[in-house]
């Protein structure tokens, strides 16, 4: 499993604790994040695509099922372009192959925002229906804005922020939309159709460009995965199969 942008195993044990109902799950935090170090110097796509291959080495794995979510689907596409001979099976949720293939919205660029705007920004990000109306008619979306909007606010120190602003830089230079149909495996592409981080023709665009690939569009936004129990569901059946 590749995680999402500056999420941590801790941040995303809920979902990990999911997918191990019905696998085996190796997961790492990433460079930059979590219990990983902070390196000097900036790492590339194709270096978080090595960890996850590094990883697969020192558990003596030679192929897996892989799952990436929002930035772990770019790390999964990465990995999968690049090694298709260890993908069993690929799923990829709510993430883009950037290129003339659409980019993830450019989560880098909200430092640069005030506080305000950066809200504004996000709450529609991640879902296009939320507004005040909408979550006070909908309280299990209002849960799970205000528990990602805690996250947001929680205190980082200065190494944690440096980290994070470091994977965010790598995220801006995705692009493995020529290296596409280089995919090899059955690929499951999960996409919420209200997401304004990873907008849903992104997925459709990926669909169309990888061989053997499924689209499945949820009622949901960013966090479909939560929104819309089909998903999880859907994947089991996939990454069992």
């Amino acid at each position: 499993m590749f995680n999402g942008s500056g999420s941590t195993i801790a941040a995303a044990a809920p979902l990990i604790d999911v997918l191990a109902r019905f696998a085996e799950v190796v997961v790492h935090d990433q460079r930059c994040l979590g219990r990983s170090t902070v390196p000097e110097q900036q790492p590339t796509m194709a270096d978080y695509a090595a960890d996850g291959a590094a990883l697969l080495d020192h558990v003596g794995w030679d192929t897996c099922c892989v799952f990436g979510i929002s930035f772990g689907g770019m790390v999964a596409q990465e990995f999968a372009v690049t090694w298709p001979e260890r993908v069993e099976r690929l799923a990829l949720f709510c993430t883009s192959p950037g290129g003339a293939g659409g980019s993830s919205y450019p989560l880098h660029e909200l430092a640069s925002r005030t506080p305000a705007e950066r809200a504004a920004i996000s709450i529609v990000n991640l879902d296009s229906r939320f507004d005040g109306e909408w979550l006070e008619t909908h309280p299990a979306d209002k849960a799970l804005f205000e528990m990602m909007a805690e996250r947001a606010a929680a205190p980082r120190t200065d190494e944690q922020r440096r980290g994070e602003a470091m994977q965010l830089e790598a995220r801006r230079h995705h692009d493995v939309w020529d290296r596409l149909p280089g995919i090899t495996s059955p690929t499951f592409i999960g996409s919420g159709r209200f997401d304004g981080v990873a907008p849903p023709a992104n997925s459709r665009a990926i669909r169309d460009r990888v061989p053997h690939a499924e689209l499945h569009e949820y009622d949901g936004g960013h966090l479909f995965t939560v929104q819309d129990p089909r998903a999880l569901r859907d994947l089991a059946v996939f990454l069992s199969a």
